[in-house]
């Protein structure tokens, strides 16, 4: 980007008529080739959180669910003491039948028995009744419940082997404890010395529940979910934060305004768009354009039934009909007599 002035001494940021789609397009995929495919892991967090060029593929696809989700939680009051940092993450630690209990299953029989274990509970601080209680409210009619201190016998009738199973993996990924899609959260410090929880998973809506999270501060890599909860200004700046971070993690210097401009096209339509062809690409109302990127022929026979026009106002259709594009001196279209003696 260029700042010039001009006859009154205004500064203006760029110059008119600038490319600054190419400009953009050229800032942030020439460096994102030379970027790595490593991930790394957060202390003591399974998820490996991608970095690098997937996780950059991610943003501008505008994935549903990024592949590692990962929650950054503060909390209202700084605490000094670790030990309560580590209680609050202790409850928002989200638990599983399966995490507690062993299952087996008599095909034979249609049964499926649950052996709770009473010290993995003890530890958790869970109570067995309620755990008793849980399993209940998910029972369907035809299937019967029969238990005795940390076993639940599950009887069903004739009910398919294939279902069996089914319901078996649904009991198993029965929620116990915790926060749904929160999981092994960790306690550590922010470059300012703060304590922050950072834990694997999502799930904004619920943790802002908990009085000790502080909901103005505290975070996720899910764009989407910050587009569905906070709209799509958030979900705008998210792009940008995401963006940057990323390739400042792999020491790439790209202006913020670049990242700016791709996340201001990403969103300026009301909601998060991918770049791709089911995104800002496939939805250029330039025919040419459309067709350059991807499925021409779709393109051009679709444009073909519906009799649509190309008025050949972008850059891409001019380019491929050989004529100058409307940027720079291209831009400007001026005609003058010019008397001849």
């Amino acid at each position: 980007m260029t700042r010039n002035v001009d006859k009154d001494k205004k500064d203006i940021m760029i110059t008119p008529g600038e490319g600054v789609g190419i400009l953009t397009a050229h800032s942030i995929g020439e460096p994102g080739t030379q970027m790595t495919m490593r991930t790394f892991h957060l202390p003591g967090v399974v998820e490996a959180v991608p970095t690098g060029l997937p996780r950059l593929i991610e943003i501008v696809d505008a994935k549903k669910k990024p592949k590692k989700p990962v929650v950054m939680i503060y909390l209202k009051e700084k605490y000094k003491d670790m030990k309560k940092v580590e209680e609050i993450a202790e409850k928002i630690d989200e638990v599983l039948l399966k995490d507690v209990a062993k299952f087996s299953e008599d095909f034979r029989k249609r049964q499926i028995l649950i052996r709770i274990d009473k010290d993995e509970i003890r530890q958790l601080k869970i109570d067995l009744i309620g755990i008793k209680k849980k399993i209940k409210a998910e029972l369907g009619p035809n299937i019967k419940m029969k238990h005795k201190g940390e076993k639940v016998l599950l009887i069903t009738k004739d009910m398919p082997l294939r279902m069996l199973r089914k319901f078996t993996n649904k009991m198993k990924n029965l929620h116990i404890k915790g926060v749904k899609g929160i999981n092994k959260p960790v306690v550590t410090k922010d470059e300012n010395g703060e304590w922050l929880i950072v834990a694997g998973g999502s799930n904004l809506t619920d943790l802002f529940k908990f009085e000790d999270v502080d909901p103005s501060r505290s975070t996720t890599n899910d764009i989407m979910e910050i587009y569905n909860l906070f709209g799509i200004e958030a979900a705008r700046n998210a792009i940008v934060n995401e963006m940057y971070t990323t390739m400042k993690i792999q020491k790439v210097n790209v202006d913020i305004r670049h990242i700016c401009l791709l996340a201001d096209a990403m969103t300026v339509e009301g909601e998060v768009v991918s770049v791709g062809r089911h995104g800002l690409s496939g939805r250029k109302p330039s025919v040419l354009a459309r067709a350059a990127f991807e499925e021409t022929v779709k393109h051009l026979v679709n444009a073909a039934i519906n009799g649509e026009e190309d008025r050949l106002r972008g850059v891409t259709e001019n380019i491929l009909i050989g004529q100058p594009v409307p940027l720079g001196t291209g831009l400007v279209k001026l005609t003058m007599k010019h008397e001849t003696k």
